[in-house]
């Protein structure tokens, strides 16, 4: 839960999208703060002289109205008439329109003085001072302010939306590489739009289309070499048994058989690999008793006797190619024995159930491998051993069968040190 977490904030601020909404959010807003700034010193500045005359003359109307000595009634008339709020201060009279008015000039202004148009004395000795009404604050502005933040809000998802759509062929040319990189050239990258972004994913198309014509021609190349090789072989392996049982030409007549039966399974390998490789590979399941399969081979292998099994008793058969899933078996085992020779303890074949599928385990306990191999054991043609001597057997195909049987089954393929010893573990749906 914690790792798919940190991946989603990890994606989150990877994002292009997310960028560049940020982006304009903090664009957006230096902009409002710079133009906000400059209003305001605007206003501060020459406009704020040019209102002071109009304001003081409607002020000194208002302090008239008012009368002197100050008139209370008066005065409260003004308050309920304009949006404004009087104090009266004085020898004689001292009336707050709001005494517990949290607004207004004297709120924030300390040392009143007799320049503020706001402040205005009168003939007996009395100042008058104006402000906003209370009813003011608490009406518009909370209004205005929530409409504000609505409306930010819908420009934000408006945004968004309109950058979603700007690099959606991003998006599609990223899924479409992973696709291509996958060896799935099916489904081609879509081309919304006729500009720099089409331009790029038309292109991409076209290389992948190329791509896949190679590894055709290569497939099929191939697939022909080793068809046309089994002919001449077989004839030769003919042949080879023909020859007469000379003593003084047993040994020769031995390795040559050796020979021709290892370039045959070579052919064989090659070919069910390029078949399992293919995206048009068809599997034909049937159901299997997988712990039944894995008997039967044993019993087939020189020392296979001696492998320890450990196999559950209560699995259900399970929809598999019967071929390939001896293939796999067979190839497990045989690896399993090979690098067995001389160790204190015999392979070991673990078959359980694991949610939904199965897993199946094959332990030597042999020397093991490097860790840095590990990763490419199962990759085509690849050896532990540098020099590719005979002694070790096979030419580098048998880990990538297996794994290529599994992935065709929907399952993996994963190899670890046992210490001692290698452990394959193949998991089938």
């Amino acid at each position: 839960m914690r790792r798919g977490a940190h991946s989603g904030r990890r994606r989150w601020r990877r994002s292009l999208r997310v960028r560049l909404v940020m982006w304009f959010l903090v664009l957006a807003l230096l902009m409002a703060g710079v133009f906000i700034f400059g209003m305001q010193k605007s206003f501060s500045g020459g406009w704020a002289e040019a209102a002071r005359p109009m304001l003081t003359d409607y002020a000194d109307r208002l302090v008239a109205e008012i009368g002197t000595p100050p008139d209370v009634a008066r005065a409260q008339a003004l308050t309920q008439r304009l949006p404004i709020s009087i104090r009266i201060m004085g020898p004689a009279v001292n009336w707050d329109s709001h005494p517990d008015q949290k607004t207004g000039p004297w709120r924030y202004e300390r040392g009143l003085s007799e320049d503020r148009w706001f402040v205005r004395p009168t003939a007996d000795g009395h100042r008058i001072v104006f402000g906003w009404a209370p009813r003011i604050w608490q009406g518009a502005p909370h209004a205005i302010g929530w409409f504000t933040l609505a409306a930010l809000l819908l420009l934000v998802v408006l945004v968004y939306a309109a950058v979603s759509r700007l690099l959606r062929p991003l998006i599609d040319i990223r899924e479409g590489a992973e696709r291509f990189g996958r060896g799935e050239f099916a489904q081609p990258i879509p081309v919304r739009r006729r500009d720099d972004l089409g331009d790029l994913a038309q292109r991409i198309n076209t290389m992948a289309h190329d791509i896949q014509g190679m590894l055709d021609a290569k497939r099929a190349l191939l697939l022909a070499l080793s068809h046309e090789l089994r002919s001449p072989l077989t004839r030769a392996r003919l042949n080879a048994e023909l020859l007469p049982d000379a003593p003084e030409g047993a040994a020769e007549r031995d390795a040559l058989l050796r020979d021709l039966n290892e370039m045959r399974d070579l052919i064989s390998d090659l070919l069910e690999s390029e078949r399992l490789a293919s995206p048009h590979a068809a599997l034909q399941r049937e159901p299997v008793d997988l712990a039944a399969l894995i008997r039967e081979v044993a019993a087939e292998l020189p020392h296979g006797e001696s492998i320890a099994l450990e196999l559950a008793a209560d699995l259900p058969p399970r929809p598999l190619d019967r071929t390939r899933a001896r293939l796999l078996v067979r190839n497990l085992l045989d690896n399993a024995l090979r690098y067995s020779a001389g160790a204190a303890l015999p392979p070991r074949v673990l078959l359980e159930a694991e949610g939904t599928g199965v897993r199946l385990e094959v332990r030597d306990f042999g020397p093991g491998v490097d860790d840095a191999q590990l990763e490419h054991l199962a990759e085509p043609f690849y050896r532990t051993d540098s020099a590719r001597q005979r002694a070790t057997g096979g030419v580098g195909l048998g880990m990538y069968l297996c794994r290529l049987v599994a992935e065709a089954h929907g399952g993996s393929l994963e190899v670890r040190n046992a210490h001692p010893g290698l452990a394959i573990a193949v998991r089938l749906a």
